[in-house]
């Protein structure tokens, strides 16, 4: 008896020291993540944007959506390849804050530079191609933020789940090329972005 209990008190504190992370981890995550937003509305009250606000303020929260989204599909390449256990416990929260800002990006495109006209939004869906990949990008994004949570995957099953979530990729994937195709000029940007894609899919096929 007295053996089993040295090794319950002795496995306690690894237990905790495990969970410590989650104290700070996602709380800091959010905060991190608001700092793009609060920038732009400071930006914005203060006037000091660009000389085209709504381009700026478009463009910006489209590179937020990119990063959070490149950030939950390198979760699980993380943990196999160093090992590293946290990522995986933001991922969920990673990919809620690249829809997030995917929404705000969409909704200052009709809001804001069209004005709600949905013929000129229709049009400009259906004629200019970096539009239309970055509007499928965001539709291939909604059915992963409404499935999120753990009550989908037990009503869906995992394996169907898992299935579904796979279009994180192709998310990935049109939201890149819609940014190389919406950078007129200096594409090394957005270049980079795709190169890391690359590397992160590359990462999932070799394991």
């Amino acid at each position: 008896m007295a053996t089993s209990s040295a090794r319950v008190t002795s496995a306690a504190p690894a237990r905790r020291s495990t969970s410590v992370p989650d104290g700070w981890l996602k709380p800091g995550i959010l905060i991190g993540a608001m700092v793009p937003l609060v920038s732009l509305v400071v930006r914005g009250v203060t006037g000091t944007l660009d000389a085209n606000p709504i381009a700026q303020i478009e463009n910006e929260l489209g590179l937020a959506a990119l990063v959070f989204l490149v950030a939950c599909l390198a979760c699980t390449p993380a943990r196999r390849v160093w090992g590293w256990t946290w990522p995986v416990r933001i991922r969920r929260e990673l990919g809620l804050l690249a829809f997030f800002y995917a929404s705000l990006h969409l909704l200052t495109y009709v809001f804001l530079d069209q004005q709600v006209d949905v013929g000129r939004i229709v049009a400009d869906v259906v004629e200019r191609p970096f539009i239309t990949i970055g509007f499928l990008a965001f539709l291939a994004l909604v059915p992963l933020a409404f499935t999120s949570t753990r009550a989908s995957i037990r009503r869906l099953g995992f394996h169907r789940w898992q299935r579904l979530h796979q279009l994180t990729y192709l998310a990935g994937v049109l939201a890149v090329i819609h940014f190389i195709w919406r950078v007129k000029l200096d594409v090394s940007q957005p270049l980079t972005y795709a190169v890391v894609l690359l590397i992160l899919l590359g990462a999932r096929l070799v394991y």
